[in-house]
């Protein structure tokens, strides 16, 4: 029977303003409740700066979030490549998973705000160039979470006689999961090195077709199995979920933006009860697609949450 992942995700821009200073206190208390509630994984995105929101470094955070947490899994999505050297990240990330004892979901990406990495002092490339870093970065990564000593000479990194001791407790190393919708560059790098491919939300099951297909190509122009990748999807931007219509109507009220109408909400947002869901999950479940990302729009609130793990959403065809 196919297992059926869901993974709940958790940015900075689900904390607001007002509570900034309980911050670390409300992402605690919603990862215990994921996890009690049977959720598969969590999911903080990697961000330096955005405008002037408060914003927690990612790594640092989810070191912390294994030391209480037991079951659920905890991941990134995604770094953003050139915020650190590849070989530290490779270090940071395969110290986390052995405080969490093997329970790290490892995203990676080539980095897309320009100002963040600017503000920083980090250089932003060309797409292309981006791409090529993080393929080596890839590379780096995994030579490090399996080889007694690394070493690698690339056009952007090198190892020489470099060793991560301990190595990672999941074997062969954590599962990789390569973020971004690129069709000429990233979809290649994903079809190479990919354990899992999340393209962020996509408006259109038409658009997961297309990109669904150039993977397949490129996966077939290296000899990969396809199959090897598992795929994610985000059914929608976020869920709005209510019990009854009278109190979904007073969420789409609190929640929708007062500059955009009803049907430009509903383009990013599934607005329903929880078995509403099953009509929007079941295409992506029919081209294969295991793995759910989910970001509730009442956050830090815990009721969207709670209320989707009351319906089976997804039952195996």
């Amino acid at each position: 029977m196919t297992k059926f992942k869901y993974g709940v995700f958790l940015p900075f821009y689900a904390f607001s303003a007002s509570t900034t200073n309980h911050y670390y206190s409300e992402l605690k208390n919603i990862v215990l409740e994921c996890e009690r509630l049977g959720y598969d994984s969590i999911w903080l995105d990697d961000h330096l700066m955005y405008g002037n929101a408060p914003i927690l470094e990612c790594m640092t955070t989810l070191s912390a979030l294994a030391a209480i947490t037991h079951k659920i899994r905890l991941g990134i999505l995604v770094t953003c490549n050139a915020h650190r050297n590849p070989a530290l990240i490779a270090k940071t990330a395969a110290t986390i998973d052995i405080i969490s004892k093997g329970r790290l979901e490892f995203g990676m990406g080539a980095g897309t705000q320009a100002s963040e990495h600017r503000a920083y002092g980090f250089s932003f490339p060309l797409p292309s160039v981006r791409i090529a870093q993080l393929e080596e970065a890839i590379e780096v990564t995994q030579r490090l979470w399996t080889q007694p000593k690394a070493n690698y000479y690339g056009k952007y990194y090198t190892l020489k006689d470099a060793m991560c001791e301990p190595k990672p407790q999941q074997k062969p190393h954590p599962p990789i999961t390569v973020g971004g919708g690129g069709e000429k560059h990233t979809l290649r790098v994903a079809a190479k090195y990919a354990d899992r491919i999340d393209w962020g939300f996509l408006p259109s099951i038409e658009m997961y077709r297309k990109k669904l297909s150039i993977l397949k190509q490129n996966c077939e122009l290296i000899g990969r199995d396809f199959h090897q990748i598992e795929l994610s999807c985000w059914p929608s931007g976020q869920i709005l979920l209510a019990g009854d219509q009278t109190t979904l109507q007073e969420k789409i009220a609190k929640y929708k933006p007062v500059n955009i109408s009803l049907d430009a909400f509903k383009q990013y947002t599934l607005i329903g009860t929880a078995k509403d869901c099953q009509p929007i999950f079941q295409p992506y479940i029919d081209l294969g697609v295991t793995y759910f990302l989910l970001y509730f729009a009442d956050f830090p609130s815990l009721d969207g949450l709670r209320l989707f793990k009351t319906v089976n959403i997804c039952s195996p065809g």
